[in-house]
């Protein structure tokens, strides 16, 4: 690229903000006076926000209010300090579920850009940024798109989010689009229906950090209650992912499937299929790098 522009992929999920260097929960809070802790501090306009804590509670769109915009400036932030700077001209490179692209990328592209040359403080550093352009792109695809020329004749690449579930299948290399389909049903849903059952039978819920860590695999301090209707309920969830790619007119003993998204590792940890045709993208980041990766091929064709 040439000096000063930075192309910085977000993918801008409803549990988790990943930029390829940084993961942190989609949580934004203002804050009445400046605190006294400076880490994940962000201050704009003005006002003071907390970046991350909890989690924010799922919209139709991310374009309601400024907390994406505000997610968005931080994920900036993160990732020029990554980068050694703190000021640059910025093209962001995001995404979209599959069947919403269309009808909100105008929107989301309005969202971001509207606000062109922005300075603000995060963790008490300035940063000045202008941002170009946003490139927008449909998740699940941005995840695979450099690898599509290693793939079989037919593939079904399954993204499984936080809030939705895409389902592509790839003929001949090419994303076949008029059966590409999203599911409102990620893994918050699968969160909440822990907690129903956590409230119905123990009487008490459990923080969404906690399912996270069993869903991972990772030790959780919880009792054995507890961690045993996590398992089960996600579990049951997972043969629900699969019982609707069987509903979509897949063989689940014959296609090549691929997950990837967050749910990639719960899907591999708890699935109820393991066999030769299932593989996984355990890189959380991947929609995010993918995007990078579409906007460089983007601009490079533009420049031709």
């Amino acid at each position: 690229m040439y000096k000063g522009i930075e192309v910085i992929g977000i993918d801008h999920g409803w549990s988790y903000m990943k930029t390829i260097s940084h993961v942190f929960v989609t949580g934004v809070e203002e804050i009445a006076t400046e605190p006294a802790f400076t880490k994940n501090l962000l201050e704009f306009g003005g006002k003071f926000y907390k970046i991350g804590g909890t989690r924010l509670e799922v919209q139709d769109v991310k374009t309601k209010n400024d907390n994406f915009f505000l997610l968005t400036l931080a994920a900036i932030a993160k990732e020029l300090k990554s980068r050694g700077k703190r000021e640059a001209k910025v093209y962001l490179a995001v995404g979209l579920p599959l069947t919403r692209f269309g009808q909100e990328r105008a929107d989301f592209i309005r969202y971001l850009t509207a606000r062109r040359n922005v300075k603000y403080q995060f963790e008490k550093e300035e940063y000045r940024i202008e941002v170009l352009n946003a490139f927008v792109f449909p998740q699940c695809y941005a995840a695979v798109a450099d690898k599509l020329s290693t793939y079989k004749r037919k593939v079904l690449v399954v993204d499984i989010g936080s809030w939705t579930i895409d389902m592509m299948p790839v003929v001949d290399e090419e994303p076949d689009e008029p059966r590409c389909s999203t599911l409102q049903r990620g893994l918050i849903t699968c969160m909440r229906s822990i907690n129903e059952q956590c409230v119905r039978q123990l009487n008490g819920e459990v923080d969404e950090s906690d399912i996270q860590a069993v869903m991972r695999m990772e030790r959780s301090g919880l009792n054995g209650d507890y961690t045993r209707i996590i398992e089960n309920e996600v579990r049951t969830f997972m043969g629900q992912i699969y019982h609707s790619i069987r509903e979509h007119g897949y063989n689940l003993q014959t296609t090549p499937l691929i997950f990837v998204g967050g749910g990639a590792v719960v899907m591999k940890n708890y699935g109820p299929i393991q066999q030769g045709n299932v593989t996984y993208n355990l890189d959380i980041k991947a929609n995010a790098r993918g995007y990078e990766y579409l906007t460089y091929t983007a601009l490079r064709q533009m420049r031709r």
